[in-house]
């Protein structure tokens, strides 16, 4: 690995477990200088944005894209500085940082097959930490290039109640089936385009996407419930929102499955567009003779 490169990531780790100990006002503040230096330096990730928010929202004006975006980059970097936090506090510091609405669905469903749905927006590690201090869980996780960065996200995530940790790339479906069926949540991010093979497309906000119908699949097979776990950045920390298992659930295909999680996810996109990750290229993956949408 290029030697500046696994460098730059240490001084990124020094600066973020560094700012454990600043004020979150402090943290909040160096987020927007830091989200705006790379709203200006990372053009890509910025035209990858613009690209999925005209898809989304066609309806809405270029100025409001460039808002949306602008302030979602500044959300990241608070996110990327609040790891300092979420990589060192103890489980009481972190109940404080990190609270949770609705625990009572997570209290319910103790003990039998649960699948909790966490699309990507920006607290989403915060709130995957959160819950492992309350049980066991199986969580998906991505390796990073970055082996300095992937040691650290890693070490992270395992710091409560020794979680499952599932690859996302080569996903292991027999660890996934056999934690459902051991009684651990399953902390599952749906909402990433990983190419067509297994993947089905169905509507999100009107634009046919690739998406893995695993989460009908997972609870076709170990009659899993299904419910929403959204965490919120807010002023003073994250919240986690847990929503009731999802009624009549699976429906009558996995298509008609499929469709329905994407609907859930977009209901909570209109409720905080600005926190969720319009960087990742969710429509990659294009239906036969349809037109890319990245350039």
């Amino acid at each position: 690995m290029n030697p500046l490169y696994r460098a730059v990531a240490r001084a990124w780790v020094a600066i973020i477990t560094a700012s454990a100990g600043w004020p979150l006002a402090l943290r909040m503040a160096m987020a927007a200088v830091i989200g705006d230096l790379g709203w200006l330096a990372v053009a890509r990730r910025r035209r990858i944005a613009d690209a999925n928010l005209r898809a989304c929202f066609p309806q809405m004006t270029g100025t409001e894209r460039r808002r949306i975006a602008r302030q979602m980059f500044r959300h990241v970097a608070r996110g990327l500085l609040d790891y300092g936090v979420l990589w060192q506090c103890d489980a009481a510091r972190l109940r404080q940082f990190v609270r949770v609405e609705g625990a009572e669905h997570l209290e319910a469903a103790a003990g039998a097959p649960l699948i909790l749905l966490s699309p990507h927006f920006v607290g989403l590690d915060a709130g995957g930490l959160r819950l492992t201090t309350e049980r066991r869980m199986a969580t998906l996780y991505a390796p990073q290039s970055n082996p300095v960065w992937d040691e650290k996200l890693r070490a992270g995530r395992a710091r409560f109640n020794e979680p499952v940790l599932i690859a996302k790339r080569g996903f292991d479906l027999r660890t996934a089936l056999r934690a459902l069926r051991d009684g651990l949540p399953f902390y599952y991010l749906p909402d990433m385009d990983i190419g067509g093979v297994n993947s089905i497309f169905v509507p999100f906000f009107g634009v046919p996407a690739a998406t893995l119908p695993m989460v009908s699949r997972l609870a076709r097979s170990t009659g899993a419930r299904v419910m929403m776990a959204v965490t919120e950045q807010t002023s003073d920390g994250y919240v986690v929102h847990l929503e009731a298992p999802w009624p009549d659930f699976p429906g009558a295909s996995v298509e008609e499955d499929t469709a329905r999680m994407n609907r859930e996810i977009e209901r909570w996109v209109l409720r905080m567009p600005e926190q969720y990750l319009w960087t990742h290229r969710r429509f990659k993956t294009r239906p036969p003779g349809a037109a890319g949408i990245y350039g």
